[in-house]
């Protein structure tokens, strides 16, 4: 059948790279060797996948859903595979996308120990906005993603915890001197600092201020929860923040003072969410797992 798996193999990575010169040394083959396989795929497919140039390989629009199928087609042969060997998606490479909001916090400890348990795994991580994770996982780009499920409509979603939402203040805050959580009447009037707007966050942050007559500053866009962290440590406004994040670095840092908000809408979801399919891939409810207790370990630090 034409083209050849390995053929789409070649298509992908020079999908991934953008360039046939360091796909072909990706590969381990010469760069007329890939163009030629690259162009007889083309013919077998009757389009043209990529657009030469001098600054590099771009997708067609026929390419774009080759190169999504593609990617398809060599996962389920890799489940294929791990299904004989029992390692599901332990047996290759997974591509993992998360928010950046969880990442450096949450996967550290569980990749350590999947790595200890199954030494062929590898695994690539990609932070990403919400918005990009999702792009990333329909075009076949991500394999799996961790993210808050309300944003991935018809995909295969396995839920790992809920997260309630913290407030960083400035140690001279007067909300700081009290050591209850945070009623949402005590917000009313203030500045909510968030990320920007391709993360759900930021949508969960406007949420929260409409429901406690809060706002959200437009003057001031957070890169970074340590950004916004720092902000509020300088006295510009309440940092909302993930429990996760306040309990893995925000607390240690030590230059705001944390406060749980009440509020119904302070709090989110997060679940390992792959394509829809007629089953999760082999593998992912052991890593699921694996990361759920993680983040019940964290959190159970704050």
């Amino acid at each position: 059948m034409r083209p050849t798996l390995r053929q789409l193999q070649y298509l992908v990575e020079v999908a991934d790279c953008g360039r046939f010169g360091l796909a072909a040394d990706r590969l381990g083959i010469s760069q007329p060797s890939l163009s030629s396989q690259i162009a007889e795929a083309e013919t077998d497919l009757g389009a043209r996948v990529f657009n030469r140039g001098r600054h590099g390989a771009t997708l067609t629009q026929a390419g774009v859903e080759v190169v999504r199928r593609a990617r398809r087609i060599l996962n389920e042969m890799e489940d294929l595979h791990a299904s004989i060997t029992g390692d599901g998606i332990f047996q290759g490479r997974l591509r993992l996308g998360v928010l950046p909001s969880i990442g450096p916090y949450l996967l550290p400890g569980v990749v350590q120990g999947l790595h200890r348990d199954h030494p062929s795994f590898r695994l690539v991580i990609r932070e990403e906005s919400t918005a990009d994770l999702e792009l990333g996982l329909r075009a076949g780009r991500l394999d799996m993603i961790l993210s808050t499920p309300e944003d991935h409509p018809g995909t295969l979603q396995t839920p790992l915890f809920h997260e309630s939402l913290w407030a960083a203040l400035a140690p001279d805050d007067p909300l700081a001197a009290r050591h209850d959580p945070i009623a949402p009447e005590a917000l009313a009037g203030r500045s909510l600092l968030t990320i920007g707007p391709r993360h759900r966050l930021s949508g969960l942050v406007a949420e929260l201020a409409a429901e406690v007559n809060a706002h959200v500053p437009d003057e001031y866009e957070g890169t970074s929860l340590a950004a916004i962290r720092i902000m509020a440590a300088a006295g510009n406004g309440v940092a909302v923040l993930p429990r996760l994040y306040a309990a893995a670095e925000a607390r240690r840092i030590g230059d705001t003072v944390m406060r749980r908000i009440t509020a119904p809408r302070a709090r989110r979801t997060i679940a390992l969410i792959q394509p829809a399919a007629f089953e999760a891939r082999p593998g992912s409810d052991i890593l699921a797992a694996a990361l759920s207790r993680e983040a019940e370990r964290l959190m159970a630090d704050l």
